[in-house]
């Protein structure tokens, strides 16, 4: 069981075996003075290229030794690759089980033509790739051993020069293309070039300096991304505030609009129930006179067809004094329309002002709904120009009231 678990962890931290450089299992791993290990291939190249320069460096670390440090065989890291190897060979399953090659993966070369299975690694030294079951020498055979083994990520003609059949180990900084070691003699002969591990970290290098861009960029977009965010939220939120405000404002507004609208009505009926009472006491003394002209009437009428001298001048001294009640006020009578004229015109008149001064307003409210993002302010509390519009509008309902 112990062995089981431990053989587990070792399959989960398979990635930390890996050699920087060709990104493979170490192949007889070495440690320089820095304490980085790679491949003895590997970092033998790389300072090969270093040598005219005089100084060596670390492809991972780039820490600088004045002399090529002595590379010494890191033992213990060798022994747990290895085992590795083993378990990934124990593990792996029968050729029964093993999973064909579709026509996109690698075919092992050693299978039957008719049942190719998967190819899982390639060798660089016998060029060819073999399949989990047809790997197990290279682990196991001490001459297999030595050679190097890669992951069979591509088939292995397409890292084969076309020209001389040979494995293209080396890179061409002039043509920018991988050569084979036969290039050199030939086309390639007064050009620059390097092994492909030296030029692979070199470009490691450049590619860890873009990774750092793109994950820098990355952060700083992520950081846009929530200052947007949040900016959307207090704008939303300080839009919800403003709508608030805005209605109620014009909620009270519109109230103070009503009150005055009733104080206006309450003043009509009151100027027209005072005219009313006024009124009928004129009605009644009208009509009250209006009897008693008529009865005089009919006195002096009876009166002129008196045949007594005496009586007709005693009793026309009495009818001459006058019936009529000096109280009474004459005519002529007020026309209605007049008598509410003035508040009708000053109504009027106060519907002019409010609309002007909307029509004043707006644009500058209005305006507000156009700039953009970062400099909107909806809070319309805020807005020296609706509270002043407000309060004028406020006033000219107030000197209307006051004028009526």
């Amino acid at each position: 069981m112990a062995e089981q678990q431990m053989q587990q962890g070792i399959d989960l931290d398979q990635s930390h075996f890996c050699c920087s450089v060709c990104l493979e299992l170490f192949k007889e791993p070495v440690t320089i003075p820095c304490g980085h290990t790679y491949c003895k291939v590997c970092i033998e190249g790389c300072w090969d290229q270093e040598k005219q320069r005089g100084k060596y460096s670390c492809p991972q670390c780039r820490e600088e030794f004045s002399q090529r440090p002595v590379l010494r065989k890191n033992n213990i890291l060798a022994e747990v690759v290895l085992n590795l190897k083993k378990t990934s060979t124990q593990q792996a399953p029968p050729p029964a089980a093993v999973a064909c090659a579709d026509p996109s993966d690698v075919a092992c070369d050693f299978c039957s033509e008719t049942k190719s299975n998967k190819a899982t690694m390639s060798c660089l030294t016998c060029l060819a790739s073999y399949c989990p079951t047809h790997i197990e020498p290279h682990y196991s055979v001490p001459v297999l051993k030595k050679h190097q083994l890669v992951s069979a990520t591509i088939p292995l003609q397409e890292k084969m020069c076309t020209k001389h059949n040979k494995l293209m180990e080396i890179y061409c900084q002039t043509d920018k293309k991988c050569i084979c070691y036969l290039c050199i003699i030939d086309e390639h002969k007064y050009h620059r070039t390097v092994s492909a591990a030296a030029e692979r970290a070199e470009e490691q290098k450049r590619l860890t300096a873009s990774q750092r861009k793109v994950q820098q960029r990355e952060k700083e977009r992520e950081k846009e991304l929530n200052q947007l965010i949040q900016a959307l939220k207090e704008y939303k939120s300080c839009s919800g505030t403003a709508v608030k405000t805005s209605d109620k404002i014009f909620d009270e507004l519109i109230t103070s609009i009503k009150i005055k609208h009733t104080l206006v009505k309450q003043l009509m009926q009151s100027q027209e129930k005072t005219a009313v009472i006024q009124a009928k006491q004129l009605q009644l003394q009208l009509e009250d006179e209006i009897t008693k002209l008529r009865r005089r009437d009919s006195e002096l009428e009876q009166l002129s067809h008196v045949d007594d001298h005496i009586h007709f001048i005693q009793t026309f001294k009495s009818l001459s004094i006058s019936c009529e009640n000096p109280d009474v006020r004459a005519g002529p009578f007020a026309c209605p329309k007049r008598s509410f004229k003035a508040v009708t015109d000053g109504v009027s008149q106060l519907r002019g002002d409010i609309k002007r001064l909307l029509n004043e307003k707006w644009p500058g409210i209005s305006k507000t709904g156009v700039q953009k993002l970062h400099s909107v302010s909806l809070t319309v509390y805020k807005n020296p120009g609706v509270y002043s519009g407000f309060i004028q509008v406020q006033c000219v309902l107030y000197r209307f009231c006051d004028a009526t």
